[in-house]
């Protein structure tokens, strides 16, 4: 899979899960969403697409860095995500349940899609 069409379904992945969200802004139900939801969202789609590129990259090089290419970026992720949590609840003391529902939808959604485009990739290389 090329690069561009991996940035390609991860924009067109950020729009669609970006949807529901609006869609409650929007229409006023916000009491679903916690205070600083857009912030929470842009920083988690923006580490994964870091990551994402990196394997991507990684990948396109050399197909047997791929693996710890994927540890490491997990790894990476895992504690960038668990530093920002730390960090925002500690400036924003709010509902601590709704933060974390709307951090686990962005969470798992982001995730699914990071191992989607690299079984894909990994899929495609074994095709050639």
């Amino acid at each position: 899979m090329k690069i561009t069409s991996s940035i390609f379904l991860f924009l067109l992945f950020i729009v669609f899960i970006a949807v529901p969200p609006a869609v409650l802004q929007y229409t006023g139900n916000t009491s679903l969403m916690a205070a600083g939801f857009w912030t929470t969202f842009a920083f988690m789609s923006g580490v994964t697409f870091l990551i994402v590129l990196v394997m991507l990259l990684v990948g396109n090089r050399n197909q047997e860095h791929l693996t710890p290419a994927f540890l490491g970026g997990t790894t990476f992720k895992l504690l960038a995500f668990l530093i920002f949590i730390f960090v925002f609840l500690r400036k924003n003391p709010g509902n601590k349940g709704l933060f974390l529902g709307d951090f686990l939808y962005i969470y798992l959604l982001n995730t699914a899609f990071e191992v989607y485009i690299l079984l894909r990739n990994l899929r495609h290389e074994k095709l050639r």
